[in-house]
This record gives C-alpha cells, structure tokens and sequence, in this order.
C-alpha cells in the first residue's frame, strides 16, 4: 500500500480483484495493441490468463478503492529475440490523471518483488529509448540498445 498526495494506493494481483480485469484489457489493447490489428477479445484472452494460480503470468492493478489507476504485468517472455530472458515486466499502464505520483514505480516495483519471491534472480524488460531513464532511475541497468527498435533492461536482486 502506498499513499500518493490525495489518495492510499494498493497493488494486487488481478486474480484478487478479477472484476478489474476488463481495464486491464482495455487499457493494454488501446496503448499497445489496437493499431496493430489485434482484437479487444485476443488481448482479453492473455489478460485472463493471469487470473490463474501461477506466478507467471500474473497481472498487477493499482487501486484506490474501487478506482482503478493502472496495472502491470509479469509474463514468461515478451521479446521473440531473447528467448533466454525470462520473466519480464510488459504492459505497464497509469490512468493518464494519475501519473507522476509514483504508481508506476510502485507497480514496477512490486511486479518485480513478485519475481525475485518465486526465485527468479533476474527479470527484465524492454523500453523506448524516451522510457530507459524512468527505468534507471529504479536501478535497472541497460543491457542491449536498440534490439528491434527498444532498449532491454534487467534488475537483478
């Protein structure tokens, strides 16, 4: 649980607060999927496997009572041309209203916590060149640039 300026966030899995899990999609088929060609219901399909009892996947809501103000996700891979690295973080999102109050980090934080609890001693991440600083500033190091246009990350425990 963490308190931004105006409100006490809490972070859990999707699976404890299922009713959230249409955002979830919502939100990670507008930001990253839509105007790939993907299906609001293919993106809803994945998002549903995190309901499930295994530590991989699993989604992440960030909530202030019944509000939802963003989510993460930790998944087995999310770059075809690393089939080595495993987990990773994928699919952060903050309700535009509600960034820059230390969510994301939160969620980022506690996604990776996930990971180093089911003995995982590295997890990684891709992101923009523009979005690499916000990671750094968490203590990930850069490991590869420009790998199929983005930046790869890992934070290790």
């Amino acid at each position: 649980m963490m308190t931004t300026t105006d409100q006490t966030v809490e972070i859990t899995a999707l699976s404890e607060r299922p009713h959230f899990r249409g955002a979830v999609s919502d939100r990670i088929w507008k930001a990253w999927w839509r105007d790939e060609g993907y299906l609001l219901e293919q993106i809803d399909s994945r998002v549903r496997q995190s309901l499930g009892p295994e530590t991989i996947p699993v989604a992440l809501v960030a909530t202030a009572g019944e509000r939802f103000l963003g989510t993460v996700s930790l998944i087995g891979s999310d770059m075809d041309e690393r089939p080595g690295y495993s987990p990773w973080i994928a699919a952060l999102w903050v309700d535009p209203e509600h960034r820059r109050q230390g969510i994301g980090a939160a969620l980022v934080q506690a996604a990776a916590a996930r990971a180093f609890a089911a003995s995982f001693p590295t997890v990684y991440l891709r992101a923009t060149r523009g979005n690499a600083p916000f990671y750094i500033s968490l203590g990930w190091q850069q490991i590869e640039e420009d790998v199929a246009g983005l930046n790869i990350l890992s934070l290790s425990r």
